[in-house]
């Protein structure tokens, strides 16, 4: 049987003494931007980062004894995880986690924090747990799935029934996706009280599965590929979404690298809050205008923050290369004493500011007296980098920009 409105209810009562209800924020700067009244659903302040401890401590919650004592498994890109490893340490249960040997540091670290026994296995989701099926057969371990569960569905419903109380004239509802459990338990529970309200599931355009299968009309496998949004990148959706998704949700539409960035730039400078590549897909679909949003009020489920610090730094730079506030610029030069400060001086008197210089004069593309000089700009906009472009034309030096 399908997930109920009833189902998510009662999954409310079961997770309330420990799962936070977390705030849906109205943001002044990003509603003026996208024309609508923009609220954000922060999931990304849970206790494990993500939403995922909700179907989780759902889902264990309604074990038998005997389950519980044979421990459970699941195979998780990150933030299940964490969720069923802050589940089980509640419970007092033993738990394994197959986990992605590209999964990042920080999710593998906090899920070992929880107590859990993490296995690296594979370079996918689909990987992990195929293994994660291995071990169970050997051990008899109760599989906990990442989405494709009633109880789980039902858990991560619970957010929509906090939507419909704190946006209480939402009219649409924005939603990352990836096996398609979030999306599938918010819409049940939100149309259980307000049928009228849309839905929009983002994808990131590397592992579109869900578009897939709403194509196919049954679940179907997409290529495996690296994406920032490695929360999401699941190549099959579940059984079980499935149904639901095509019953609730208008559409569902994809975000590129690129788009994932500056969401997760928006968030941090705009909003001040942090959210990894999958928690700000569905902002990304928003901004770029994938979703019609102009003069409704729009929910956008920001679903997880647990994002490598390592590569908050390479997100940052290719948010601002995608805004039009830094760029870089590969100057030709004379290679005679003078000509870079000549250079450096032409960006100064454009008001740009110097990040990096690599001077190279061993380059292929350069001449016996010639050295190529990349620089990377701090600029103001896409119309101050093509002011900078031009003043190094004027100037005589040969340019070529990203």
């Amino acid at each position: 049987m399908a997930v109920t409105y009833q189902d998510i209810v009662a999954a409310q009562s079961r997770i309330a003494p420990i799962v936070w209800k977390t705030p849906c924020t109205r943001s002044e700067t990003l509603s003026k931007r996208t024309g609508c009244n923009l609220y954000l659903k922060l999931e990304n302040l849970q206790m494990t980062g993500s939403f995922k401890e909700r179907g989780a401590y759902n889902c264990l919650s309604q074990l038998s004894e005997e389950e519980k004592n044979r421990g459970i498994i699941a195979a998780s890109a990150g933030n299940h995880a964490q969720g069923v490893a802050f589940a089980a340490h509640r419970f007092h249960m033993d738990a394994t986690i197959v986990m992605p040997e590209t999964t990042p540091l920080v999710k593998v670290t906090q899920t070992r924090q929880y107590g859990s026994n993490v296995v690296l296995h594979g370079d996918s989701f689909a990987q992990a747990h195929a293994h994660a099926l291995a071990l169970q057969a050997q051990t008899g371990a109760t599989l906990v799935h990442a989405f494709d569960d009633n109880a789980i569905i039902a858990g991560q419903g619970t957010i929509g029934l906090e939507i419909v109380d704190q946006v209480p004239d939402v009219d649409m509802v924005v939603v990352p996706v990836g096996g398609g459990g979030l999306i599938a338990g918010i819409a049940v529970a939100v149309h259980g009280a307000r049928p009228q309200v849309q839905f929009f599931g983002v994808q990131s355009a590397a592992v579109p599965s869900m578009q897939a299968a709403l194509d196919a009309g049954k679940p179907v496998a997409v290529p495996d590929a690296r994406t920032m949004a490695d929360g999401i990148a699941v190549r099959r959706v579940g059984e079980h979404t499935l149904p639901l998704v095509q019953q609730h949700v208008r559409q569902v539409v994809t975000v590129d690298e690129e788009e994932l960035a500056e969401a997760v730039l928006v968030l941090l400078e705009v909003e001040k809050t942090v959210a990894e590549g999958a928690g700000a897909a569905a902002l990304a679909a928003v901004l770029q205008g994938q979703v019609p949003v102009a003069g409704r009020n729009v929910v956008v489920v920001v679903s997880g923050g647990n994002i490598d610090v390592n590569l908050i730094a390479r997100i940052i730079s290719r948010g601002l290369i995608k805004s039009g506030r830094s760029m870089r610029v590969q100057v030709e030069l004379t290679d005679v004493p003078g000509s870079l400060a000549s250079l450096l001086a032409v960006v100064a008197r454009c008001k740009a500011n110097v990040l990096q210089v690599s001077h190279d004069r061993t380059a292929m593309t350069a001449g016996m007296l010639e050295a190529w000089v990349e620089l990377t700009l701090e600029t103001r906009g896409f119309s101050h980098g093509r002011e900078v472009l031009r003043a190094l034309a004027a100037a005589g030096f040969r340019t070529s920009s990203e």
